[in-house]
């Protein structure tokens, strides 16, 4: 029987996972999809709750929004609200797993009952494939694209018109309509094929291949010189009609399918969409679809369910989540089983050591899966992985190989345990056990090197178009660099000399890397690979201070046991003058900055004109927001927590993670916790999300 303290690993094991994943996301380079992230943090929940942990000490879900620096953003006419899902998480009362079926029957149910029609009517849907691309809104006036938006937080997105026009993907000009306009929603997504020969071009040059189609077609959308997109095959489905003025459409929305195919907007083939008389079909058809998934040309991960009549929408009404007319339906992962044939160590840019499992070849969601994750040792433990066992393999959100269990009766007699190294693999350096991960502290170790000089270059950090992978690797092994500031001293020279490089490509590297000068203090913070300084806190940081000299000035007192720098930012509280600023953070962050390494680094930068100010950016104060202080606790319905805290700083307002007497506004979502006994106890005013969106007014 597992013990409270086997749980607690558990858990912190699910919330190292979540930060990541969180991690990821903000950086533009998620691993996951959304539904898979849900489904994580379901899993976190859930042992939370087993557990009983206070909410005030849990991880929020908050994988952060698509706005993108440079971009512009606009406010949605009709906010473009997500779906609610059929989970395979979500359990009755008595904890036993609900099945599909069962939660749709429920869901219909309930609409029937909203619709006040009899238990046994029938009421069509519409079952249509739910594609893994990313979301868009497009506004037509006389037939004339005038606006390509991104979805964004739902209410507001980013303005992508030019990007989406130079694709390709749906038309500039709808047939048949000279005058009114409308609103059409779709997803753009890169076909299969595209996105394979487009990484075989990639590879040929040498650089380094996109992760996956749905991730390749967001980061080509935020491209902000849009020129030669329509090379890349990016197309488009279009489904949805939320408004109009002065068209008119059909009455159903299987009917609106075919009314944007007589007007040339790309939609879904005839036999690949459904309209059925109840949930018991809509269950079957999504049941046999799933089948049909590998012969298509694009990604799908589950199906979406309609009511097909639109007279119904408005009476359904929504939540401030999702609508009420439509649910989606997931896929469950595909799992193959193979034989575990090695298991390597790879080394991170902060030293950390991961497993990777070596597999028998598998095909698997299309494709040939040969490694796999293992995430750390102690989840090599847990599920007891030895070399020569038949495991099981997924591709998590059906991007990311993971081994996720073991055939335990199959397991060869010759069978060995995977053992935890000892030394780093990369420079035979002793490791260090931090929590659940293995730590290479040998600052000169090769592989750390590799790995922080990527980073550094990487979209993350100083986003040095040009400077991938294999050239950084290049120029590692070629003497040429060692640490982030020797980037800023090559030459075209040392440049042009390389493998696969000329003067044109040599120069376009100087001028990225001239143009990353300007970046800023934040983002030369995060490309520094320091433990627990992700994108967050450098901001908070470089806001803080303002300039590296003030930082690092701090940085030296506190490492001295400075009473006065300690008490500056009161750690040991954890509520001090930056946020989430714990002790045990701070030791390692300013121990960090104020080695002789980092140091030097700073000092190196400077010298070759990079910037280490912080980029002020530009606030628009609002009346009731300005000067006042914020605490956000629970799930907001459609904003992510830190696109709120966003939207409070650009309008003059201050965020903190703890009410006090300073505190103006608690901010109420959903499962929020002990923060709103607090606010009661001191008379702090406690409002929701649409308050605050009221007050923000639409900043």
């Amino acid at each position: 029987m597992a013990t409270n303290g086997d749980g607690r690993r558990e858990l912190e094991r699910l919330a190292e996972r979540i930060r990541y994943h969180e991690d990821a996301y903000r950086r533009g380079e998620p691993e996951l999809l959304d539904s898979e992230f849900d489904e994580l943090y379901d899993q976190y929940v859930e042992l939370a709750d087993t557990l009983g942990v206070p909410a005030a000490e849990r991880l929020d879900a908050a994988p952060g929004a698509d706005h993108t620096e440079g971009f512009e953003t606009v406010e949605h006419r009709v906010p473009m609200l997500s779906l609610e899902k059929l989970s395979p998480n979500r359990k009755d009362s008595r904890g036993a797993p609900i099945p599909l079926g069962e939660q749709l029957a429920q869901w219909y149910a309930r609409r029937l009952k909203e619709l006040e029609l009899a238990p046994g009517a029938r009421v069509p849907l519409l079952v249509e494939p739910k594609i893994d691309g990313i979301s868009v809104s497009l506004v037509y006036e006389a037939g004339v694209l005038v606006r390509a938006v991104t979805r964004g937080d739902g209410r507001s997105g980013d303005v992508i018109t030019r990007q989406v026009e130079e694709s390709g993907a749906v038309p500039r000009r709808l047939d048949g309509l000279a005058s009114g306009a409308l609103e059409i929603r779709g997803e753009l997504y890169w076909p299969i094929s595209a996105f394979r020969a487009h990484n075989a071009r990639l590879e040929r040059a040498g650089e380094r291949a996109i992760i996956n189609p749905r991730n390749g077609c967001a980061g080509l959308m935020k491209r902000k010189d849009p020129e030669g997109l329509g090379e890349a095959g990016i197309r488009a489905f279009l489904y949805h009609v939320p408004w109009t003025e002065g068209v008119a459409l059909p009455d159903t929305q299987s009917a609106i399918l075919g009314w944007l195919r007589a007007r040339g907007a790309p939609v879904y083939p005839e036999d690949q969409f459904a309209r059925v008389g109840d949930a018991a079909e809509a269950l079957a058809y999504c049941e046999a679809f799933g089948a049909r998934r590998g012969a298509l040309d694009f990604d799908i991960d589950g199906m979406v369910i309609k009511i097909d009549e639109l007279r119904w929408y408005a009476r359904l009404g929504e939540t401030g989540h999702h609508p009420h007319w439509g649910i989606a339906y997931k896929f469950p992962p595909e799992r193959k089983a193979t034989r575990l044939l090695e298991v390597s160590v790879q080394v991170g840019k902060s030293g950390k050591l991961t497993p990777v499992a070596h597999l028998e070849p598998v095909e698997l969601a299309q494709t040939t899966v040969s490694r796999a994750s293992l995430h750390n040792f102690v989840e090599v433990e847990r599920k007891d992985i030895r070399i020569g066992d038949l495991v099981y393999v997924e591709k998590a959100g059906e991007i990311i190989p993971q081994v996720v269990g073991v055939a335990r009766d199959a397991r060869p007699p010759d069978a060995r345990p995977v053992s935890r190294p000892a030394v780093c693999p990369s420079c035979e350096a002793p490791v260090t056990d931090e929590g659940i991960f293995l730590y290479c502290l040998n600052e000169a170790c090769p592989a750390k090197v590799c790995e922080r000089l990527v980073h550094f270059a990487s979209r993350a950090a100083m986003d040095v178009e040009g400077l991938g992978d294999k050239l950084v690797e290049q120029l590692a092994r070629a003497g040429l660099v060692s640490e982030p500031h020797h980037f800023f001293a090559l030459t075209l020279g040392q440049l042009a000399g390389l493998e696969r490089m000329g003067d044109k490509s040599g120069q376009n590297v100087l001028d990225a890397l001239e143009k990353a000068k300007a970046r800023g203090l934040a983002k030369v913070l995060v490309g520094l690979s320091i433990r627990h300084l992700g994108e967050r806190m450098a901001e908070d940081l470089a806001a803080y201070f303002g300039s590296a000299e003030r930082l690092l000035e701090l940085a030296g007192r506190y490492v001295a046991g400075d009473p006065e720098a300690v008490a500056a930012l009161a750690p040991d509280k954890g509520t001090g003058a930056i946020e989430g600023l714990a002790k045990k953070t701070a030791d390692v962050i300013f121990a960090e900055l104020d080695s002789p390494r980092v140091r030097a680094i700073l000092a190196g930068l400077k010298e070759r004109g990079v910037s280490l100010d912080a980029v002020v950016e530009r606030r628009e104060e609002i009346a009731g927001v300005a000067g006042k202080t914020f605490v956000l606790t629970g799930t907001l319905p459609t904003l992510k927590r830190k696109d709120a805290e966003d939207r409070i700083k650009r309008a003059g307002g201050k965020t903190s993670g703890s009410v006090s007497k300073k505190t103006d506004y608690v901010v109420r979502g959903d499962e929020a916790g002990s923060k709103l006994e607090k606010a009661a106890q001191l008379g702090v005013a406690v409002i929701d999300e649409a308050e605050l969106l009221r007050l923000l007014g639409g900043a």
